[in-house]
């Protein structure tokens, strides 16, 4: 299967007509589950055979993800392309620090220094999450070749200016996303889901003002 949104709808990893609280904060109706795709090792291994099908010519050396879903993207992606270029492609992953930036840890900055990257990531609202990696490869010395994502849910706003990197993406699912004081689904009082994305979190924030 090479249509990665075909992929992800037929394990049930894209619901819709929901009210959703995504990753950066923004509230809206269709979540990506990538949770449902990363037990299967198999579809992820498919997801990120293509991702390294895109840059088998392309000059790498390392993968990098941002923690935690993108460190299992990046092993299957350096793992097909270390069988696609036939030389040794190296995963490594950033972690979130306190300031909540995606930072190297345990000395896989090393790794990177002088190195060729490519940037995977699963999915990208605002863009801000890989745009963090892409500064933390640049400072540990290493050049960014590409940002791979594997669904763009909104390519007019997330952009290769954005990330600070050429990036590039699997698929596209559109889903609009709105700061919580413009939200139309909070003014049609349309409840949060608070089992699926970051409603619960939300939810008990507000519930404190």
């Amino acid at each position: 299967m090479t249509d990665v949104v075909k992929l992800l709808k037929s394990i049930d990893a894209i619901i819709t007509n929901n009210h959703f609280v995504y990753t950066s904060g923004k509230h809206g109706s269709v979540y990506v589950r990538k949770d449902r795709l990363y037990p299967n090792t198999q579809r992820t291994s498919d997801v990120c055979k293509l991702i390294a099908e895109k840059f088998k010519n392309k000059d790498i050396d390392v993968v990098v993800g941002p923690s935690i879903g993108g460190i299992i993207l990046s092993q299957w992606t350096a793992y097909h392309l270390t069988k696609l270029k036939k030389k040794e492609i190296l995963s490594v992953f950033t972690e979130k620090n306190e300031e909540s930036n995606q930072i190297f840890k345990r000395d896989y900055d090393k790794l990177v220094k002088n190195k060729k990257v490519l940037i995977v990531e699963d999915l990208t609202t605002t863009g801000g999450s890989v745009a963090k990696v892409v500064k933390s490869v640049k400072k540990a010395g290493g050049k960014v070749i590409a940002v791979c994502v594997m669904i763009n849910r909104d390519p007019k706003k997330v952009t290769s200016k954005v990330v600070g990197a050429p990036l590039s993406f699997l698929g596209v699912f559109k889903a609009e996303s709105f700061d919580p004081d413009k939200c139309p689904l909070c003014n049609k009082n349309i409840p949060v889901n608070t089992s699926i994305g970051h409603g619960k979190k939300y939810l008990h924030a507000k519930s404190k003002h």
